[in-house]
């Protein structure tokens, strides 16, 4: 087991001076960033990755490796609280940063081999959004309402695992959720919207659990806290309350920039609804601005749905239908 009892009490100067070098998560982040820049300058002057994707990584990588060296990972398996920051950190803060980046864009534009790597079945089934939301469900959900935490407390290599879990759980949900990677088909903006409000179901079912819960969750895990910290009920409670807050509060945020991202761009917009409901909209005004033009049925194309003249048509529908009423 892992004895924090001898941790002074957290203030200010601790949470800035209390730091460990974590070499491998060092040099992962060292391979990870000279292995993404390699691949971006490789395709050149043709890459579609601008340089705010290439600092959005990079920071995510830096980010990554700041929160298990500093005092949130020192801290981390003391306090469930700071466990909890520690967590809302790895599985969303970090991701949002990475996908932003587009990696798997970087690595399909360095070559057709490569691009067809990335638009392969088994890449395909990985990244998709089902895939990334039951990842996080059950990441989420598994990782805080069962026995992992206590075993987690006597394991380094599972508290390791735990969070390079958390990082890939959370690149894979957001992936689907915010990503806009080349190398397949995105979600209408619509339901990408929808996936982040799926993705609060866990955290709020954690959450309440942990705000409401009178005794001690996590027994095994407490069993090392100092004798300065929050009682171990008060302690899982205010991590409870992190998880709620935070974990909801940071989809809402995405879906808010979501819906920023698409009203300032015509391209998303074109997508917000997808292709069904899209197509569904042409074919009606279509037929709208032909019954408004011709005295028969109307020819399948032969209005444009997009032209002033279909919009027109649909928008005296509209009056009709109000008129009804």
């Amino acid at each position: 087991m892992h004895d924090h009892g001898s941790l002074p009490a957290l203030g200010w100067s601790e949470f800035f001076t209390t730091w460990s070098l974590q070499p491998g998560w060092l040099l992962a982040v060292v391979i990870l960033a000279a292995g993404y820049l390699t691949l971006r300058n490789a395709a050149g002057p043709a890459s579609t990755v601008k340089g705010w994707r290439v600092a959005s990584f990079l920071t995510g990588l830096a980010l990554m490796y700041v929160v298990v060296a500093s005092a949130i990972n020192g801290y981390a398996m003391a306090l469930a609280w700071m466990h909890m920051v520690l967590h809302l950190t790895l599985i969303m803060v970090v991701p949002t940063l990475l996908v932003l980046g587009h990696p798997l864009t970087v690595i399909a534009e360095t070559g057709p081999r490569a691009e067809r790597a990335m638009r392969s079945l088994p890449v395909t089934i990985l990244i998709h959004p089902v895939t990334g939301t039951l990842l996080y469900s059950v990441v989420i959900i598994g990782t805080h309402l069962s026995g992992f935490m206590d075993s987690m407390a006597e394991s380094t290599p599972l508290m390791v695992g735990e969070q390079v879990l958390y990082v890939v759980a959370g690149f894979l949900f957001l992936t689907g959720a915010i990503g806009e990677e080349k190398v397949r088909p995105d979600l209408p903006y619509l339901g990408r919207i929808a996936l982040l409000v799926v993705g609060m179901v866990p955290d709020t079912i954690v959450g309440i659990v942990m705000l409401q819960t009178e005794r001690d969750l996590y027994p095994v895990y407490s069993g090392a806290r100092p004798e300065w910290a929050l009682d171990a009920v008060s302690d899982i409670q205010t991590a409870g309350g992190l998880m709620w807050a935070g974990g909801d509060g940071g989809m809402m945020l995405l879906a808010i920039g979501l819906v920023i991202a698409v009203v300032s761009s015509p391209e998303r917009r074109a997508k917000m609804t997808g292709r069904f409901l899209d197509g569904v909209r042409s074919s009606r005004l279509a037929e709208e601005s032909a019954r408004g033009t011709t005295e028969g049925p109307a020819e399948p194309g032969s209005v444009d749905p997009d032209s002033d003249e279909a919009l027109d048509a649909y928008n005296a529908m509209l009056a009709r239908m109000n008129q009804h009423h």
